[in-house]
């Protein structure tokens, strides 16, 4: 019995040196073989293809499986077609302090041969969005709505820097763009009563998007509205702020600063937790939405229609043409419409706009172009 517990002692007196000789060779086979760390979803840092979504439909861009050459061609107008002149694309721009920490050499990215820091890629988008709109539309003008504090400078032709007093702040900026707009539309009202006899309409836009053909028809293909907006088939958000047009006369004007001007009311009223995003988006539908006779169910179509919303001939444009986005285009909009008009290159996909004017640049396909931006846009990049 004694020999028993003796050995059982021996035995207890063990255990220790056993869990630390245990746990020494698994610390020595992680330092040599170091167990996989799963990795963060990063953004790429170039161009990603992947499959053409739409293949399979008629009237969506068909693009080689094993390039990025188009296999149909979209349906542009030209230049010498446009029906009508005196447009005027209006954007909200503003930069920021160039000395934040992002801003340093080591967050420099390069698109092509050019490296860019924060700042400067802002600047590349913007002179892109001008690039895009005057090799599409030649005859039409860029107004840039900006916080008169802001050391902004573009030397284009027919590009205009508006100062609006506001504030610019990142937090505050989707709230501030929609008082631009109000304040810029209220000086039109007191021009047009000195110019009486030449209208010239506005289109607000994002500032990322891409205008890749004429979309002056739209004033002229339906005479009756005051304002456009984009529309998709997304229960929550069906409207797009990024691209609303405005009829050029007075009644136009001060019909869609009317409307505006309630947008503006609802935002602050319902979705100031949502001023740094999308609460321009909601507000929007707010007010089309809670009109008494106005139908939801006309956004599952994605074909234009008009409206009257509180006292506004409101058209409703189609997103998958007047405002196409590669994530949807992936998704419901089942490919790329070959009369597709605007690309919109939202959240992190600001490189693939530089990457799509370089291409255009260099081969003036814009076909082509527009297929490298299909099978390129599932993916999200580094800004």
């Amino acid at each position: 019995m004694m020999r028993t517990l003796s050995g059982w002692r021996r035995f207890l007196m063990l255990v220790p040196l056993l869990f630390f000789l245990a746990h020494f060779f698994s610390v020595t086979e992680l330092h040599y073989n170091p167990r996989p760390v799963p990795n963060k979803q990063s953004k790429s840092n170039h161009l990603v293809l992947g499959p053409a979504a739409g293949q399979g439909f008629s009237n969506r861009l068909h693009c080689h499986p094993q390039g990025i050459k188009a296999l149909n061609k979209t349906h542009f107008s030209t230049a010498s077609t446009s029906l009508v002149d005196n447009i005027h694309f209006v954007t909200v721009f503003t930069l920021y302090n160039a000395t934040h920490p992002d801003d340093r050499l080591s967050n420099l990215v390069t698109v092509g041969n050019t490296s860019y820091s924060k700042l400067q890629r802002s600047m590349a988008i913007l002179n892109i969005f001008v690039n895009f709109i005057q090799a599409a539309m030649p005859r039409s003008n860029v107004i840039i709505l900006t916080d008169p504090a802001s050391d902004l400078s573009i030397h284009k032709n027919g590009v205009t820097i508006h100062p609006i007093q506001g504030e610019y702040s990142r937090d505050k900026l989707m709230l501030q763009r929609i008082r631009s707009y109000i304040a810029f539309l209220e000086t039109r009202t007191d021009k047009i009563s000195q110019n009486q006899g030449h209208i010239q309409h506005y289109i607000f836009t994002d500032s990322d998007i891409a205008v890749v053909d004429d979309i002056g028809h739209i004033f002229h293909d339906y005479p009756n509205f005051h304002l456009a907006l984009t529309f998709r088939n997304n229960k929550e958000q069906p409207l797009n702020s990024g691209f609303i047009a405005v009829r050029g006369t007075p009644d136009g004007i001060v019909r869609a600063n009317t409307f505006l001007q309630e947008v503006l009311k609802v935002y602050r009223s319902r979705y100031m937790k949502a001023s740094r995003m999308l609460g321009d988006q909601l507000a929007l539908a707010w007010v089309v939405k809670s009109h008494p006779s106005f139908d939801p169910k006309k956004f599952t179509k994605a074909q234009a229609f008009l409206d009257d919303i509180g006292g506004a001939a409101v058209l409703f444009l189609p997103c998958v043409v007047y405002n196409w986005t590669p994530p949807e285009g992936a998704g419901q909009f089942h490919g790329m419409p070959l009369d597709v008009k605007v690309i919109h290159f939202k959240g992190s996909r600001k490189r693939l706009m530089l990457e799509s004017w370089n291409f255009f640049s260099a081969s003036s396909d814009i076909s082509d172009m527009l297929c490298l931006i299909l099978r390129s846009g599932r993916t999200k990049y580094d800004f």
